[in-house]
């Protein structure tokens, strides 16, 4: 009799958890706030970008109510498994090791990742050609990964909270390079005044061990019903001509990609 009350109210404890995970009404979005074009905080103290409008047309979608939180990048998942947001949306790549952590939606981004330097400086990249260059990267993300994993101790890895720290120190000659995403630094070091001083230097790099599938949004593992909420929604956005809207307003290609 008592393994019947126990079953019984475990099988009670899971419905009541299905029914739930079904009534999302608010949902919380983890945001980094300082990696134009996709996430910034203006002036007045709000976050801006295309990670913020695609946050508020995901919920519009869903019909939920959409909430904000800046998280600065090296506690962002901490923060999220601590239920500070529900979900991350922040150009996070989808890579293996993070998904031991958290799961992902399907990507909602694709963006090669490049190197950039002052004009008239040329990049092998190799061992040979990193040894002894100071590059930057923001700590904790894929580009910090991929320099450790293939360089190792053959190039100097400057580590900065957030990207335009990195750009403030590659203009003034503290560093020889700044490894990131191509857009982020379009936008927040090539578009800007004295930028015209900077270029795009060696290859593109995507490989998929390092940078996964492109950007997803990262969610708790418990909450199966939010990420198939999100992955519907963005599927629906690509659909009805809202993802090309947002799209539009911060690029001149399709940052889904391929």
């Amino acid at each position: 009799m008592k393994k019947l009350l126990v079953a019984g109210a475990i099988m009670a404890s899971l419905a009541a958890g299905a029914v739930q995970a079904k009534e999302w009404k608010t949902v919380r979005f983890g945001i980094e706030g300082a990696y134009p074009p996709f996430s910034w905080t203006d002036e007045s103290g709000e976050l801006q970008g295309f990670d913020v409008d695609m946050a508020n047309a995901l919920c519009e979608q869903m019909q939920v109510k959409c909430e904000l939180v800046a998280q600065d990048w090296d506690g962002i998942i901490p923060a999220l498994l601590a239920r500070k947001y529900d979900a991350i949306i922040a150009a996070m790549s989808i890579t293996e090791e993070r998904k031991r952590t958290v799961d992902f939606t399907g990507k909602y981004a694709l963006v090669p990742n490049k190197f950039v330097t002052k004009k008239g400086t040329t990049l092998d990249l190799s061992k040979e050609g990193l040894k002894g260059k100071k590059v930057g990267v923001q700590i904790a993300t894929t580009h910090d990964k991929y320099l450790t994993d293939n360089f190792g101790r053959d190039v100097s890895l400057v580590r900065y909270g957030n990207a335009d720290e990195a750009y403030l120190d590659l203009k003034s000659g503290r560093i020889d390079y700044v490894f990131l995403d191509a857009t982020a630094i379009e936008e927040g070091l090539l578009n800007k005044e004295g930028g015209d001083k900077f270029e795009f230097v060696g290859p593109s790099v995507t490989d998929e061990q390092w940078f996964g599938e492109g950007f997803g949004i990262a969610v708790r593992k418990q909450d199966q019903q939010l990420k198939n909420m999100l992955n519907q929604a963005i599927q629906d956005l690509r659909e009805n001509g809202k993802y090309e809207e947002v799209n539009n307003k911060y690029f001149e290609y399709d940052v889904y990609g391929g």
